[in-house]
């Protein structure tokens, strides 16, 4: 990535990101850019499926019940992931996250691993359209 850009611009995800080399756009259109996390999931801080991580201070904007996706390790991927990945608004992602919790099974987890693969190979929603309700991205999506 590049450090002469603002990192706290409207969107870490659209496929216009300022930051992103070439390099780190084709790592990015692979998931390549979360193979690191698999040191997390060696060394028990995160599983492979389960809700993505997010700032600590996003937490402040919950409520009881969207409180329940911290219950569980955040994950590699999630429901949120192969349910529209981008095209969801981070609102719709926590809903998914929440009900992820909810039906959690071995099932679930399988399925979610799957349809990762497939949606990876497909390159499919990797960038965001609409970050929340009320915020558009500058990148166009995918």
């Amino acid at each position: 990535m590049k450090l002469e850009v603002d990192p706290l611009g409207p969107s870490p995800k659209s496929s216009d990101d300022p930051r992103l080399t070439k390099v780190g756009r084709f790592l990015r259109e692979y998931s390549l850019d979360e193979l690191p996390q698999f040191f997390n999931v060696l060394k028990g801080d995160m599983s492979i499926v389960g809700p993505r991580p997010l700032y600590v201070s996003q937490m402040a904007e919950w409520d009881d019940r969207q409180r329940k996706r911290l219950l569980v390790r955040p994950g590699l991927t999630g429901l949120a992931q192969i349910s529209g990945r981008g095209e969801l608004t981070r609102e719709q992602k926590l809903e998914l996250d929440v009900e992820y919790v909810e039906t959690a099974s071995l099932w679930l987890d399988a399925k979610i691993v799957s349809a990762t693969v497939a949606h990876v190979f497909r390159r499919k929603h990797i960038y965001e359209k609409r970050y929340s309700k009320t915020e558009y991205t500058r990148g166009k999506g995918r």
